[in-house]
């Protein structure tokens, strides 16, 4: 049964799984490519979610699914792994991490305004001003730790910029299409679903592009194949089942807000782990990030 901030609760673990999912994701990439990375993480978490289901529901696929589940779930899964990552992965490329995490912090607000206009889901005062710290502590952080990469923001590519946006609103659409095709139906068998249609997705993308080769090559190559079984389980297996729980039981909004924290979570790895020297300003808005996930949570 859902306790108070279920929702909140479950967002604030999906950071976490993205924080880690990105680092994992990060190593594998620069060793086989983000294309073969995205078909391989997204066929083992479906492995491991079968799994899952089997065990928990004693269903290997998700076969009770009604035709209102299947139709918006494969259109969020379209949305969200399709769309919004092939954007993403590609703004990564064209105008740097620094500017196409800062698009992504679009993400809440227009998650926010779709769930009102499609949803008419309305937020209080106090969410409004959680979600503006947060995304303020965001954008700070982001800005903060990725100075002088590729120049200010006016001399970025048009096509970079429409390529990061896209990439937002692939997200925001696809989250809110998933609290459409979920209602009661349950958050990993609603996955499943999701991950059906990006797998389908992308491999029509790698057949247009002859890259099945590479993808053959990069399950050969164990170092990645290690990081990139870590990360599916981390990310499309838990992670993303838990942002459907996170969105089934608040507001698209708020829970898209939460999850918008991973590049003020991952500061601490990056002095622990990678021993690097994190500016006091970044610090600064990691702790503002912090304090409008607190206001969430009140």
């Amino acid at each position: 049964m859902p306790f108070g901030h279920t929702g909140e609760i479950a967002a604030l673990a999906t950071a976490v799984c993205w924080t880690c999912t990105s680092m994992l994701f990060a190593s594998a990439g620069k060793r086989v490519g983000s294309l073969s990375v995205n078909i391989i993480r997204l066929v083992i978490g479906f492995a491991f979610l079968s799994l899952f289901c089997w065990l928990s529901r004693g269903r290997l696929l998700p076969t009770d699914a009604t035709a209102h589940n299947w139709l918006w779930l494969s259109l969020s899964g379209a949305a969200g792994f399709v769309v919004g990552d092939l954007c993403l992965f590609r703004a990564f490329v064209v105008i740097g991490a620094r500017v196409s995490m800062l698009l992504m912090s679009l993400v809440p607000p227009m998650t926010a305004l779709i769930g009102w206009l499609w949803l008419g889901e309305r937020l209080s005062a106090a969410d409004l001003l959680g979600m503006t710290l947060t995304v303020a502590g965001v954008s700070w952080v982001v800005l903060e730790r990725r100075t002088g990469e590729n120049g200010p923001i006016l001399s970025i590519p048009p096509s970079g910029l429409a390529l990061g946006l896209l990439g937002a609103l692939g997200q925001a659409v696809g989250l809110v299409m998933s609290k459409i095709g979920m209602g009661s139906y349950s958050p990993f068998a609603s996955t499943q679903i999701r991950i059906l249609t990006g797998i389908a997705g992308f491999a029509i993308l790698l057949t247009a592009l002859g890259w099945w080769p590479n993808v053959m090559s990069a399950l050969r190559n164990g170092a990645a194949m290690k990081r990139i079984t870590a990360g599916a389980f981390f990310g499309p297996f838990l992670g993303v089942s838990l942002s459907l729980t996170a969105v089934k039981y608040t507001t698209a909004g708020v829970a898209a807000t939460i999850m918008a924290i991973p590049p003020v979570l991952i500061i601490l790895p990056a002095i622990l782990i990678l021993k690097e020297k994190v500016p006091l300003r970044a610090v600064g808005g990691a702790l503002l990030a912090v304090a409008g996930v607190a206001v969430l949570f009140l």
